[in-house]
């Protein structure tokens, strides 16, 4: 059996590390000469300002009085300068943000795995090409171009990481510091000698990058007074900034000012996916080299911004977040960074027609370089007569392009060129993703093919080991050895094709795991032949079961897209004792099966947690609590065992304590947050002390059944309330409601088809329950069994928001045990929010098995295959196209249902230990006189 559970985490951990394979390696190149327009840049100096955080519309809307949020960019963009809204792409964080501005290129989701803080690949950006970089603002930003630079060219001053606080009383200090940093920056200049002159060089970047809007955006709203003060006080840093450079260079007229921002922000404060607020920037760009602001009578676009913002007669230029960095490389002459996919938006630049149209042509040979560079790594790995190139790009187009190019530039077309340049950028892009994505229908169809095969062979051990529907048949010796060598010779020329073509180990895995699959399939053919045997005799009935399978799985797919599919199929539960007849012999349990399944069905039409945090909900629910622990213990002591120990009774009013506690944490911290007076310190200690607490408390609860479930919502109720900010702090409790019914109602489905005896749920005991020569073979109602339980950890997933977009993440929730930003431990707290219900529902399950008298590794398959077939559905959806909402959501559905399958195996250990194992204290014994 471990040899099985070992092969099935192999095969599963295969299957979920594939997708990065198949679907987002990195798309960088390496290799690419530089390429630098030959002409004298219109610039010596460029000053980037990136707001964190800040939304197009937040910036460029008049407030309630008619008056811009920023008046000094508002008239810059009236009177001097270029302006439009930058489209960035998903995911909308701040460090792919930076990449695109500053090295031209969408980084790859490789670099989820790094927190977006280090560098997965090496890459070059507009900082590491030019002279000098001075840079100023965070920590989590500054030091990754600094790194990746080569010699000593790039500067980076930082605060500390403690000052990025949501709890403190105002981020904009952290703009503050970064505008008071750079003003003493030039005043000590002009006493030092080396630094004014390096200052006064060709081809310098200053860099400011303002955190204080992003952390005021996720701490109050972008709605909040505080988001738009703070847009008031970069609007003045700005300008204090922009005249202390000019007097500083004497106004030479050299200086290039650009603003922009790295992603938005929804408007419940969060960012990552790709809803519109979150990827509409703004861009502002003025000074030398730059166009002056162009009057129009008209023009179109979809959406309405130019009459909200009173822009229409202002011409708005709008640029992908990747054309940033061209831009920049242009203004001040520096070559191009080698990876960037950007087209130079030539309508910013006030420049001669020649100038224009020799960046274009260095922009495209640039991006060409990089399609060469694919195109030879892939030719050297395939065999030359399995090779298909990209037609339109082929060798002989390439040159017939650039000459074309070439002629026009001297025959001064310009128009003509630039023109045809665009339409070399587009086919050299289109060849880039061709060769990216050569090699993936070829690895996808592998693993597929490992995919149905294990499936099948699960389905048959099932069958072969966990019901009496086959004859065991002695296996032919002489045949097996036949089937043997013919596997492990297929398998051998597998992999001599792959090691011809010099590919990647990763693809030996893929290619070759269909091969130990299918061969134990095929050893397995007498059970088939057996299967067939039986399912000839019942077609109808067969049929009909395979139909009911379907629905209840493509019913869980569709419930990932739509989460009212929950509502449906939950609602199809209620009916579930009325349909069996089931109702007649259990009235009154029956009857609460379906009211609670019908209060569950609520919370999937529920808006997804976090746009309103709602304290008094939380309150509510943990009074709740406290009244229904208190209804329990009054009907435990009533049932008074003569094996109970008051000792027990005081660990329940430990935890009841706990809870209590915790709802007046969670009251008290967002009252002081409110008021701007951070987290409290108290605060933080109880609720640090009650995460570690609670599992302790569970343990030393008695392991009779009722008991020790209802001492385990105790627990986990005490940790989820200092997680909630809303009504999913209800959610355990009707999700709890519906598990303990759910146990009993399983004991009268088990009379009711006359499988085994009740057994007096009571004084049940999970420790005694372990006795193997009790265990019945599988049933067909064994299967609905383990659809149950698929079916509740979806619900548990999806139950109170959508947890597979990344903006459905709310820091609010983790301000109980921490307010300063750290990705890794809020990320941590805010999954444990995700598992609590997952274990309150594997927990029910454990109990299920045990009182139905199954082994859990018999439930454990059906439910692997329930969840296997549902991942092969999000294998073929995965998308790396379309809107970047899309693609996010396609991988984070078929992560999920693949870490599911993981999960549940971990799950199913811990509900194990949580519901068998206890803690013994030394108890004090009573002395008789």
């Amino acid at each position: 059996i471990p040899v099985f559970i070992l092969a099935g985490l192999l095969v599963h951990c295969v299957f979920l590390v594939s997708i990065f394979d198949i679907y987002f390696s990195s798309p960088l190149v390496h290799g690419m000469t530089p390429q630098q327009t030959p002409l004298p840049p219109p610039a010596k100096r460029l000053v980037l300002f990136v707001a964190d955080g800040l939304r197009a519309d937040s910036l460029y809307e008049l407030d309630s009085n008619g008056t811009p949020r920023a008046p000094y960019l508002r008239s810059i963009l009236e009177n001097n300068g270029s302006w439009g809204i930058s489209h960035t792409r998903v995911p909308t964080e701040s460090r792919p943000g930076h990449v695109a501005l500053i090295a031209g290129f969408y980084e790859d989701v490789s670099a989820v795995a790094k927190g977006w803080k280090e560098n997965p690949v090496e890459f070059d950006s507009v900082f590491n090409e030019s002279k000098y970089t001075w840079s100023w603002g965070s920590p989590d930003i500054l030091p990754m171009f600094a790194k990746g630079a080569t010699g000593d060219h790039v500067y980076t001053f930082c605060y500390a990481a403690e000052i990025e606080d949501f709890g403190a009383e105002d981020a904009a200090k952290l703009d503050i510091w970064v505008f008071d940093h750079v003003k003493s920056f030039f005043n000590s200049s002009r006493s030092n000698q080396t630094l004014f002159s390096a200052l006064n060089e060709e081809k310098v970047v200053l860099f400011l990058h303002l955190l204080g809007i992003d952390t005021n955006g996720h701490a109050h709203r972008p709605n909040s007074r505080e988001y738009q003060e703070n847009i008031k006080q970069v609007d003045e840093g700005v300008q204090e900034i922009a005249s202390l450079i000019d007097d500083f260079y004497e106004n030479d007229g050299k200086t290039a000012f650009i603003l922009t921002s790295d992603h938005g922000m929804t408007d419940w404060g969060s960012h990552g996916a790709g809803h519109p607020s979150e990827t509409l920037t703004p861009l502002i760009v003025w000074g030398a080299g730059v166009n002056y602001p162009q009057k129009v009578t008209s023009q179109f676009f979809e959406d309405n911004f130019l009459q909200e913002w009173k822009l229409e007669n202002l011409k708005r230029l709008d640029v992908n977040q990747a054309d940033i960095a061209p831009l920049m490389a242009s203004l001040i002459g520096v070559p191009f960074p080698l990876n960037s996919v950007g087209t130079l938006p030539l309508e910013y630049l006030n420049s001669s027609a020649l100038y224009k149209a020799e960046s274009m042509f260095t922009n495209a040979v640039q991006i060409l370089e990089q399609f060469k560079v694919k195109m030879s790594q892939k030719k050297e790995t395939t065999l030359s007569f399995l090779f298909t190139p990209f037609k339109p790009l082929s060798a002989s187009e390439q040159i017939s392009f650039l000459k074309k190019i070439r002629l026009y530039i001297q025959q001064q077309k310009y128009d003509e060129a630039v023109s045809l340049c665009k339409t070399l950028i587009n086919l050299a892009l289109e060849g880039l993703s061709y060769y990216h994505t050569y090699d993936r229908l070829f690895l996808g169809l592998s693993i597929a093919v490992s995919f149905v095969g294990w499936t099948t062979y699960v389905i048959l051990v099932i069958i072969k080991a966990h019901t009496n529907l086959t004859k065991t048949v002695p296996t032919n010796k002489k045949k097996s050895t036949v089937l043997f060598y013919g596997f492990a010779s297929a398998g051998m020329i597998i992999a001599f094709f792959l090691l011809i073509q010099k590919c990647p180990w990763t693809y030996y895995i893929y290619c070759l795991l269909p091969v130990p699959v299918w061969y134990a399939v095929v050893k397995e053919i007498p059970v088939i032949r057996d299967l067939a045997t039986v399912l000839s005799l019942h077609v109808g009935q067969s049929v009909g079961f395979l139909l009911v399978c379907i629905l209840g799985i493509e019913i869980l797919v569709f419930s990932f897209f739509y989460r009212s599919a929950l509502t449906v199929g939950l609602l199809v539960f209620a009916g579930w004792p009325v349909i069996t007849q089931l109702w007649i012999q259990a009235k009154t349990k029956a009857l609460s099966w379906t009211l609670l399944c019908v209060l569950l069905a609520i919370f999937p039409l529920m808006p997804v947690v976090g746009r309103e945090p709602n304290i008094p909900l939380v309150i509510a629910a943990g009074l709740l609590t406290l009244l229904i622990s208190f209804f329990s213990l009054a009907s435990l002591c009533k049932r008074e065992h003569k094996y109970r120990d008051n000792e027990d009774l005081k660990v329940y009013f430990y935890q009841m304590f706990s809870v209590a506690l915790s709802t007046y944490v969670v009251g008290s911290t967002h009252n002081s947050l409110k008021i701007k007076q951070g987290l409290p310190i108290m605060n933080q200690i109880i609720s640090w002390i009650t995460l570690v607490s609670s599992p302790v408390l569970l343990l030393l609860s008695p392991t009779f059944l009722f008991e020790r479930l209802f001492s385990i919502l105790l627990s986990l109720m005490s940790t989820y309330l200092l997680l909630s900010t809303g009504y999913e702090a209800l959610f355990p409790l009707a999700l709890f409601g519906l598990m303990f019914v759910w146990i009993n109602m399983e004991q009268e489905a088990l009379q009711h088809y006359g499988l085994s005896l009740k057994p007096k749920l009571a004084v049940f005991n999970f420790t005694c329950a372990m006795d193997i020569t009790q265990f019945r073979q599988l049933h067909l109602d064994d299967v609905r069994r383990s659809f149950f339980f698929v079916f509740f950890i979806v619900t548990a997933f999806f139950g109170t928001g959508n947890i597979a977009s990344i903006n459905s993440f709310d820091p609010a929730s983790v301000y109980c045990f921490l307010t300063v930003f750290s990705p890794f431990m809020m990320g941590g707290l805010l999954l444990l929010k995700v598992a609590i219900p997952f274990v309150l529902v594997s927990c029910a399950f454990e109990a299920v098995q045990v009182t139905t008298q199954l082994s859990s590794k018999s439930l454990f398959l059906i439910v692997l295959v329930i969840s296997d077939i549902m991942a092969l559905h999000f294998f073929f959806l995965v998308k790396d196209y379309g809107s970047w909402l899309d693609i996010g959501t396609s991988i984070s559905h078929y992560v999920l249902v693949m870490s599911l399958t993981i999960f549940m195996m971990v799950m199913n250990g811990l509900a194990q230990l949580l519901t068998t194992q206890r803690l013994g204290l030394p108890r004090r014994t009573k002395h008789h006189s």
